[in-house]
């Protein structure tokens, strides 16, 4: 028998004409989308994540976000995170305690500790010191102090911004890494970049506003990284991350089925674009039209995808200053090449993922491999920002969910040892996009347990980072259930205005 929606596809493919909106089409949505087209339904189901909604608050398809943002001027337009899961040790890379050789083997005091609160690994052992394994030398004109395993940020510290004052309320990974991405030690809100999404949208009609990026190691991660990271909560859901794979296929089911000409695809999209507008007058809701400009974003990923992700165009030099694994797909060396393509596209929010700093044991050596990884690539990556006219525009964060503590976990003296989860203090660092480079800011008491001046919390740096992008963050909120939610949540919240140049 032959079906209506056969002639549907004929007709499309045969004519320039638009489908007749009389036609009758008598089979249902979920055979339309599988069998009916040829088209998967996952690829309907990516579009969704990407589509934008419409409605009274939003501007035109032109000029995408809210009508009302920015609330003042910008100092950055795009934001690359480079997000390293698992808590990197600010002994080790950035905050020098030389002092600490002295306490080596000691009990930590009271006085420091103050009861706070230790994990089940370490909480039954003795809290004996273990200074930093690493030897620390200044750098640049800023004088600022860095590891030996971080020689080439060493090159870039002058466009640099340490903050080492950061500071946490949660001592366990996923709770951690959900309230320093999204502001909530609960999964269920959005993620910062589904909130600067939602606000300002994208310049670029052609990838969506907000991408991820996770490592391919070359060993495998036994930490897991969840889907709510990059997620838009109770925002809609084209406002999450969506994960480009470090695979052939970057985006699962966007490539036509073998053998479907594009002219074929590009008659059946403005088909649908009909049926949809029809029921849209009938009923007025604003989800269908939501749903053709989703269609359309798919379409157009299509073409912008592969163009972007292949870096043959790239030339050797680039690779170069990259380094060599920048030639391995996946890698985070390759990443923060596709964070450069991005931004230069115009895409809002960028966030790489790099897992495995979670260094409960074998410190030297598995701290050392997480530092090849990322370091010659992060210093690329401010490099090639900046001589290319992007860093200014651009706003470059570097850090993970907490820092580790100063005692030792297991035999304090042994190469075996590492160090437990530690969210009194930890460092990370900020570039480009309007902050102060060469710029130092916060102190850790003589043990780097607790900050000594100026802290800064999770919800200050959401603050500052808005605040950088235009948005004031206590105008900035979304009502649902009732309440009106933001980013930096219901407890006070400060831009720290002194990083900001």
């Amino acid at each position: 028998m032959r079906l209506p929606i056969q002639d549907l596809i004929e007709q499309c493919a045969d004519s320039s004409e638009p489908p007749s909106p009389r036609r009758s089409i008598s089979v249902t949505r979920r055979y339309f989308l599988g069998r009916g087209t040829g088209v998967s339904i996952g690829a309907m189901a990516l579009s969704s994540l990407i589509g934008r909604a419409l409605g009274g608050s939003l501007s035109s398809p032109s000029s995408p976000g809210l009508r009302d943002l920015p609330h003042g001027r910008p100092k950055a337009k795009s934001v690359i995170f480079l997000t390293q899961s698992g808590g990197p040790s600010q002994l080790e890379l950035f905050d020098h305690k030389p002092g600490l050789a002295e306490w080596a083997g000691k009990e930590l005091p009271d006085s420091v500790r103050q009861g706070q609160r230790l994990t089940t690994m370490t909480s039954n052992q003795k809290q004996l010191i273990k200074p930093g394994v690493t030897r620390f030398s200044r750098h640049g004109k800023s004088g600022a102090t860095l590891s030996e395993w971080l020689p080439c940020m060493g090159e870039v510290a002058d466009e640099l911004c340490f903050i080492k004052s950061m500071r946490t309320d949660q001592i366990n990974h996923a709770p951690a890494m959900t309230q320093f991405l999204t502001g909530h030690q609960l999964p269920g809100r959005p993620s910062m970049g589904a909130w600067i999404s939602y606000g300002l949208g994208s310049v670029n009609r052609n990838l969506p506003d907000y991408l991820v990026l996770l490592s391919k190691l070359q060993r495998p991660s036994d930490q897991p990284l969840y889907d709510h990271y990059w997620g838009s909560g109770f925002l809609p859901s084209q406002y999450q991350g969506v994960k480009l794979r470090n695979a052939a296929d970057p985006v699962l089911y966007l490539r036509d089925p073998n053998g479907l000409p594009r002219s074929i695809r590009r008659g059946m999209l403005d088909g649908l674009a009909e049926l949809n507008q029809m029921r849209f007058q009938k009923t007025g809701d604003p989800e269908i039209t939501t749903r053709i400009r989703q269609y359309e974003m798919a379409y157009r990923m299509q073409m912008s995808v592969p163009e972007l992700t292949d870096l043959r165009n790239e030339p050797e030099e680039v690779f170069n200053l990259y380094g060599l694994d920048s030639r391995r797909p996946g890698s985070y060396a390759a990443n923060c090449i596709l964070a450069r393509r991005l931004v230069e596209r115009g895409v809002r929010f960028v966030q790489l993922f790099h897992p495995d700093w979670d260094h409960h044991s074998r410190l030297p050596s598995w701290c050392t491999a997480r530092c090849r990884d990322t370091d010659q690539p992060s210093a690329a990556l401010i490099k090639d920002l900046k001589r290319r006219g992007l860093l200014e525009d651009t706003l470059v964060l570097w850090g993970g969910e907490f820092g580790r503590g100063v005692a030792g976990q297991g035999q304090w003296d042994s190469p075996e040892a590492g160090r437990d989860h530690h969210p009194r203090c930890f460092t990370m660092w900020m570039a480009g996009g309007g902050v102060k480079p060469g710029l130092t800011y916060g102190a850790t008491d003589e043990f780097s347990y607790n900050v000594a001046e100026n802290p800064v919390h999770v919800h200050d740096l959401h603050a500052t980072v808005l605040h950088l992008l235009g948005i004031e963050h206590e105008r900035f909120t979304h009502r649902f259930q009732g309440l009106e939610f933001r980013l930096t949540g219901v407890e006070p919240a400060r831009v720290v205005t002194e990083i900001v140049g």
